[in-house]
């Protein structure tokens, strides 16, 4: 589905292919709901429920390794380089098309994974629970995390998913909460909690080593 939207529609570019994506989103929505093959209005039921915490956790670190290797790999920063300047991407021989086209349909095989994911987890699943709102929350974790940085994704992620839960008395406000943190997210910090920043272990364990020296350095001032 995501190879099929995705060939015509990303032969427009800015907020127009956001409006065509969102448009598609609600289109194919209103066509499940009226298919008797998947349950019509009420969705398909009786969905065994095998998936629990354990299951999403290990399947939510494969895909972000799958991700984070994909970013660092020749078509990974071919697609960072659209991103950044699609004009000079493809003066440099990258086929823009082409990788857009990767790229969403990549997007939406990882979507697939997390309605199955959330389908078992559930016992059922209806195109009902997928309206305008839920497209924006997914819009809002990317916008306040940080839209090149894949761990300000999964901060935000969380963090939304915390906010509603602690604030369960003020479910009815919980859109109109979402869109103060983003006005403000837009004025103080445009760019979003972490920007293009990525949470590297290697990096933090050679700052550490910097800090504290090696061991043959601990030792020589010891002796000291």
């Amino acid at each position: 589905m995501g190879f099929l939207i995705g060939v015509p529609a990303l032969r427009l570019k800015g907020d127009y292919l956001a409006i065509i994506t969102l448009g598609f989103g609600e289109i194919i929505r209103v066509i499940i709901q009226n298919l008797q093959i998947t349950g019509g209005a009420s969705g398909i039921s009786r969905v065994p429920r095998i998936n629990n915490f354990s299951t999403t956790y290990i399947i939510m670190v494969l895909v972000i390794v799958v991700m984070f290797t994909l970013g660092r790999s020749r078509h990974g920063r071919a697609i960072l380089s659209i991103r950044e300047n699609a004009v000079a991407a493809e003066s440099t021989g990258i086929s823009v098309t082409r990788y857009k086209i990767f790229a969403f349909t990549f997007a939406a095989f990882f979507a697939g994974i997390a309605g199955g994911l959330y389908a078992h987890q559930i016992g059922r699943v209806s195109a009902a629970s997928f309206d305008f709102n839920k497209s924006t929350e997914y819009v809002i974790m990317v916008v306040l995390g940080g839209m090149g940085s894949m761990t300000g994704s999964v901060v935000a992620a969380i963090m939304l998913s915390v906010i509603p839960e602690a604030l369960r008395a003020f479910s009815e406000y919980r859109m109109l909460i979402y869109s103060v943190i983003l006005v403000l997210m837009m004025i103080f910090r445009p760019i979003g909690l972490f920007g293009s920043y990525e949470f590297s272990l290697y990096q933090l364990l050679t700052k550490r080593r910097k800090k504290t020296g090696t061991p043959e350095q601990t030792a020589a001032k010891g002796d000291t």
